[in-house]
């Protein structure tokens, strides 16, 4: 394309945080404008966030169905070419409906949905609409995750034996969603977050990361849910073992009430070779454990690294890079596919990023995690999706 992606937004207005996020990596590659956005359910702060980001007037709406309508008027050489979707878990699924049958492209924010049977309905309508849709679950844009799998794909680590991933924080180690804190207030909510709090808010990072690195597909599991704040009505602390086909066991574990944590996001796989080790908060980094000899510590940026992760990494070594750099890596292969649709040509054949697959895989983690701890603990077969 000879020109810039046009895209709008849904949610991400005033007080939210994941919205600046998106909006940084999606513009970090100079290759997409935002141009519209219906920024809140409340159509005075939508208007408010807008004139924040300097964005005309006349493209600021105060709902996301009057900004569906009326984009969908425009002429080729202003229309939409996407939109991203960061609102709370609840409003996820009607305006990615809307929006895709109107013909848009869409991004969204994780997890898919609010529940497994909006997520399969979402996936139907995907089929149908021929769209591009992508989920961004960010981390598997570091380049040192994709270095990750493709050790495991050269088969270096042998044959996968054991997983362990967690993801602690411990925000949520009070009631902070009792003193009016936004980010709080909808995640611990059940009307607005579904079915779980720490397992549809972060667990899910942790299975996907484990799923994109090994391939390894979950046969059973059984979940231990807590919700240790008093009156809190989502689990907030989460420890889940797991079967996979094959043979492989883990471990997983993802907490909230973690005093003293921040966003530790760690992965460990072990083969009959080999070992990894990579952690979100030191991302540059990538361990690689053996019997017998020290282990190896492999650094972005440098030229032993395989193609994947040199394709993915954006400065040179010792140049540190993190969370915004992943989530800008989903935004550059989601680009790829955007602007193969807008032209009318066929998608690339290498994509990567995470599909609407992935999202109804996370919501058929959360229901069956979710009905594991329910029944006390118990084994559960993990459902075909």
């Amino acid at each position: 394309m000879n020109r810039k992606l046009r895209f709008g937004m849904i949610g991400g207005g005033r007080g939210a945080f994941i919205g600046a996020v998106h909006r940084i990596a999606a513009q970090m590659d100079g290759k997409a404008e935002l141009v519209a956005g219906a920024f809140s359910s409340d159509a005075e702060r939508s208007k408010l966030s807008g004139a924040d980001l300097f964005l005309d007037p006349a493209r600021v709406y105060g709902s996301y169905a009057e900004m569906a309508r009326l984009e969908s008027r425009k002429p080729a050489t202003e229309r939409l070419d996407f939109i991203v979707i960061v609102t709370p878990n609840h409003q996820h699924f009607p305006p990615a409906k809307l929006f895709l049958e109107c013909g848009f492209n869409v991004v969204c924010d994780k997890p898919v949905t609010f529940s497994l049977a909006e997520a399969k309905k979402l996936r139907a309508i995907i089929k149908k609409t021929k769209k591009v849709f992508v989920l961004t679950h960010n981390y598997t844009g570091n380049a040192m995750v994709k270095q990750a799998r493709a050790l495991v794909r050269a088969g270096h680590l042998g044959d996968l034996r054991k997983v362990v991933v967690e993801y602690p924080q411990g925000w949520l180690a009070t009631n902070l969603e009792a003193t009016g804190q936004k980010q709080a207030g909808w995640r611990t909510d059940p009307k607005r977050s579904g079915a779980a709090g720490c397992i549809g808010d972060i667990g899910t990072h942790a299975e996907n990361l484990a799923h994109y690195i090994t391939g390894l597909e979950i046969d059973s599991l059984c979940a231990d849910l807590t919700a240790f704040v008093k009156g809190r009505k989502l689990d907030d602390d989460g420890n889940i073992l797991v079967r996979y086909k094959g043979g492989a066991k883990g471990i997983l574990h993802a907490s909230q009430i973690s005093v003293g944590e921040e966003n530790n996001l760690n992965i460990r796989v072990y083969g009959t070779k080999a070992g990894l080790e990579w952690r979100q908060e030191h991302p540059n980094q990538l361990t690689v454990k053996y019997a017998g000899k020290p282990a190896e510590i492999w650094g972005r940026g440098n030229g032993y690294l395989g193609d994947e992760a040199k394709k993915f990494t954006r400065t040179p070594a010792g140049h540190p890079e993190g969370y915004l750099e992943a989530f800008g890596n989903i935004y550059q292969e989601a680009f790829r596919a955007i602007s193969a649709d807008v032209s009318g040509e066929p998608l690339p054949a290498d994509l990567d990023f995470p599909t609407i697959d992935d999202g109804v895989e996370g919501m058929a983690f959360i229901e069956t995690v979710v009905k594991s701890a329910q029944a006390g603990a118990r084994w559960t077969k993990f459902p075909k999706v």
